[in-house]
């Protein structure tokens, strides 16, 4: 997400905010922009800026900064008219990765439903019936306790993480 504000007044020459093409933007809430682009849609947090105001891009010296850097890239290649190009590496997901956060809203939402790690072990992974002590040394019931322990600590804050691009 890309906080745009009023520049300083050593930047006129900057983009204004009439000049910017937000024909394909929604508004979700007020100030808050998302502009639609094939490679990846733009998130525009817009202060209070009158629209002829020069622009500027408001990024703070957190961990985040190298991801928002290359995100304000991909903002200014587009406002120029050229392909924005791929999200920062740090935000895209491989499919690997996607496939694991379903598994674990789907691990947390049988435990939540008071399912036994058994239970939800052979909805996710479709496992053929194991006895008790095959089941105690498994590794599918290794990798469940991992995805509903890991689903828990997201509810917890550790999705900000994932925010982040860590």
């Amino acid at each position: 997400m890309l906080l745009l504000e009023a520049a300083p007044a050593v930047f006129q020459m900057a983009r204004r905010l009439e000049q910017l093409d937000l024909a394909r933007a929604t508004v979700r809430v007020q100030g808050a922009i998302v502009l639609a682009d094939p490679d990846g849609d733009h998130h525009l947090v817009v202060g209070d800026i009158n629209p002829a105001q020069p622009l500027a891009v408001l990024l703070p010296l957190d961990d985040s900064f190298h991801i928002r850097a290359e995100a304000a890239l991909r903002f200014q290649r587009r406002l120029f008219g050229r392909a924005a190009g791929p999200l920062p590496r740090a935000l895209t997901l491989t499919p690997r990765h996607r496939q694991r956060l379903v598994r674990m809203v789907r691990a947390l939402d049988g435990r939540s439903s008071g399912a036994t790690y058994r239970e939800i072990a052979s909805v996710l992974f479709d496992t053929a019936s194991q006895s008790a002590t095959e089941w105690k040394t498994s590794s599918i019931r290794a990798q469940t306790i991992r995805l509903v322990k890991d689903a828990q600590t997201m509810t917890r804050g550790g999705y900000l993480r994932l925010l982040a691009g860590r």
